[in-house]
């Protein structure tokens, strides 16, 4: 379908910073470049709106979210609400096939490369294959919870903050993410809840405050 291929490029674009923060999305140029209608872009813009990449602005058209966007502030204080009480869940009731999981899901993270050398270049944005191992990771920490109601709130929350996490990313070029990881899973597979949680706090905290005025 049209309208997902045009989807598709343009949610690619806006993640891989073709589009810097802030930049304005014009619909009729869009369009003339997508070789697409009016009315397909504007719906694309929409959508993206809807999924947290692009911003309507009152009678200033479409602009992609800025990096200090207080959105990513509260999307972090909601993410701090919600995924420390199901780690502590998932501690608590996850099985040895889950353990297994969450062993896999590290593995497979840890040997995804995060940048395209394998290392951080200024301007450069994670790849989509680390973006999926990582996704996949905090999840499967949280899917011992056994709750499908709380992980929907989960994925909600992740798809919201991706953006300003590739925005963090590209700030924050010599933060630990491996030594950080290896951490969050070997406390979980400890059973340390108290230790698993304080680990949470921090990388979700490191991740906004990467975010704000200041911080490079």
């Amino acid at each position: 379908m049209l309208s997902e291929q045009v989807h598709a490029r343009l949610r690619d674009a806006i993640m891989h910073g073709l589009h810097a923060p802030g930049d304005a999305l014009k619909p009729q140029d869009l369009a003339k470049e997508q070789g697409v209608s009016l009315a397909v872009v504007r719906e694309t813009l929409v959508r993206l709106v809807g999924e947290g990449l692009a911003d309507r602005l009152p009678n200033r058209g479409f602009a992609v979210p800025t990096i200090t966007d207080r959105r990513w502030q509260e999307i972090t204080e909601a993410r701090l609400a919600v995924e420390p009480v199901l780690l502590r869940m998932a501690i608590d009731r996850g099985d040895v096939d889950w353990e297994a999981r969450v062993r896999a899901a590290h593995h497979r993270l840890a040997r995804t490369p995060a940048f395209a050398e394998g290392e951080y270049s200024e301007g450069e944005y994670y790849s989509d294959a680390w973006a999926e191992a990582h996704r996949a990771f905090h999840r499967t920490l949280l899917e011992g919870c056994g709750n499908s109601v709380l992980l929907e709130t989960f994925d909600r929350l992740w798809t919201a903050s991706e953006l300003g996490r590739r925005f963090s990313a590209r700030r924050n070029g010599e933060r630990d993410h491996v030594g950080e990881h290896r951490a969050l899973e070997e406390a979980v597979l400890a059973r340390d809840a108290d230790g698993a949680v304080a680990v949470l706090v921090r990388h979700l905290s490191l991740t906004a405050a990467g975010l704000v005025d200041g911080e490079q």
